[in-house]
């Protein structure tokens, strides 16, 4: 649809409502309602990203009437629509799933023009719940704004927390000690379209909406259509996507912990986090969800995940193309990914990423010498990102001496002005500090660690980002 200006005071000029899912037709999705809440307390709002997408002038009782009670958007999605999707979960292929707990409630233009999608989380059962209540407690709610911010700040792709109201419900979970409190949590992202989203389609048959689906995101997410054969130039798109992205999970020390094909979306931005970790250390098998007895999942076998999950896709496109063009992009993707690995990793030291072939070497000595374990993986960006490592006993040993004599040659490329660089240990995400936050929450209602380390986080992101 196209926008036409409103009289309303809730939103700047820069509002601009842009719905295009409904292009796609009645099968991409099912109108759903969401649920009703006893309470309304906002807990969080995006400061950040909320005039990017011109609704900085919302004030709280407008906010939470959108954002905690979903009444539409101007010129938005009314009702809100509950994606279908199949997915691959653990490696077995589930067709009865699709937005069981939330569902996509706008869509509008940010600052840079890109089509964004506004969708929820907790807001009650849709068709697609199976036996859940389609509720979120607010401990997950906490999470995904601690793992959004964080990821952000490290220059990983992902969803953006938008907004989290507490909804004054008890819930009883079997992984958190209950009752515990409820919440309805809003992200924004580039796009809600997931690799299962074509799976589904592939599944049923429907080449019709295949193809309409494929130009739907080279048109709205990667610029336009430029090729005669449009499912072809999706999955190479997507494929460099998808190696970006766990590049920047790898560089990170970060796990997510449950990489489905229903978890993973088009544009490759990270999103629904439910039992993520940071590794402390570089760890290949260190895991995060405690449910994941064979470590599908573990840290170092991420890179095969998307790997794996992209050949997944790939047979979802054969229903409207040749084999032969997506088994040669699929090839590409080990060398992809080590390219975007070895750039995020000069990026997070602060270096110029060059080649890949003269970075290689400087990433294969650091994965070395980390894999020893004598520094957590945060220690070592922070002090060789800030360029101070003298007298470090830390990196006297023997696994870092090739590292050392790669790094002295290699030209930096940020500039080492910020207070952050200066104190006494770096940002982190450990376990324990995600728990410290929460019992701060859970105990007194004390919102203020929480407040203090999105701050931290901040900070964080722009001394990485400064150069």
């Amino acid at each position: 649809m196209s926008y036409k200006p409103q009289a309303d005071p809730a939103t700047s000029s820069s509002y601009r409502a842009d719905v295009q899912i409904t292009t796609l037709g009645a099968e991409i999705g099912d109108p759903v309602k969401a649920a009703e809440f006893p309470a309304h307390k906002l807990r969080f709002r995006n400061d950040v990203w909320d005039a990017s997408v011109g609704l900085e002038k919302l004030d709280k009782k407008n906010w939470v009437d959108h954002f905690g009670r979903f009444d539409p958007l101007p010129d938005n999605l009314d009702p809100p629509l509950a994606l279908r999707y199949h997915g691959h979960q653990f490696r077995n292929y589930n067709p009865e799933i699709g937005d069981g707990r939330g569902f996509l409630f706008a869509q509008l233009r940010d600052h840079e023009n890109r089509l964004m999608d506004l969708a929820t989380k907790g807001t009650g059962t849709t068709p697609w719940s199976r036996s859940g209540d389609g509720k979120l407690t607010l401990k997950g709610g906490v999470r995904e704004i601690l793992a959004t911010e964080m990821l952000e700040a490290l220059g990983v792709d992902t969803s953006k927390t938008f907004s989290l109201v507490e909804t004054g419900e008890e819930l009883f979970r079997s992984d958190e000690p209950s009752p515990t409190r409820s919440a309805v949590m809003t992200r924004l992202s580039h796009s809600h379209i997931r690799y299962g989203t074509f799976q589904r389609i592939a599944f049923e048959r429907n080449e019709d909406l295949m193809k309409k689906l494929v130009v739907y995101c080279l048109t709205h997410y990667f610029g336009g259509q430029q090729s005669d054969n449009p499912a072809i130039e999706l999955f190479e798109k997507v494929t460099a996507q998808a190696a970006r992205l766990v590049a920047g999970y790898m560089t990170s020390g970060f796990v997510h912990g449950v990489l489905n094909t229903d978890n993973i979306n088009i544009t490759g931005e990270s999103f629904d986090y439910g039992p993520w970790r940071f590794t402390p250390y570089w760890e290949p098998g260190f895991t995060a969800a405690y449910f994941d007895h064979e470590g599908l999942y573990c840290f170092g076998r991420q890179p095969e995940a998307l790997h794996w999950n992209l050949a997944q896709l790939a047979s979802a496109l054969r229903l409207i193309c040749e084999s032969d063009p997506l088994v040669a992009i699929l090839e590409k993707f080990p060398r992809l990914y080590g390219e975007a690995f070895a750039s995020h990793f000069c990026w997070r030291l602060g270096l110029e990423s060059r080649s890949f072939e003269q970075d290689k070497p400087l990433v294969i000595a650091a994965e070395k010498a980390l894999s020893a374990k004598t520094v957590s993986i945060d220690r070592f960006f922070f002090d060789w990102g800030s360029g101070v490592t003298e007298g470090n006993d830390a990196y006297q040993g023997d696994e870092f001496t090739e590292f050392k004599d790669i790094i002295s040659g290699h030209p930096r490329s940020r500039v080492v002005s910020s207070d952050y660089w200066t104190g006494s240990s770096p940002c982190s995400m450990r376990i324990e500090e995600v728990e410290a936050i929460w019992s701060a929450i859970a105990g007194d209602d004390d919102w203020e660690p929480l407040n203090r380390k999105i701050a931290a986080i901040r900070d964080m992101g722009k001394a990485l980002r400064s150069g």
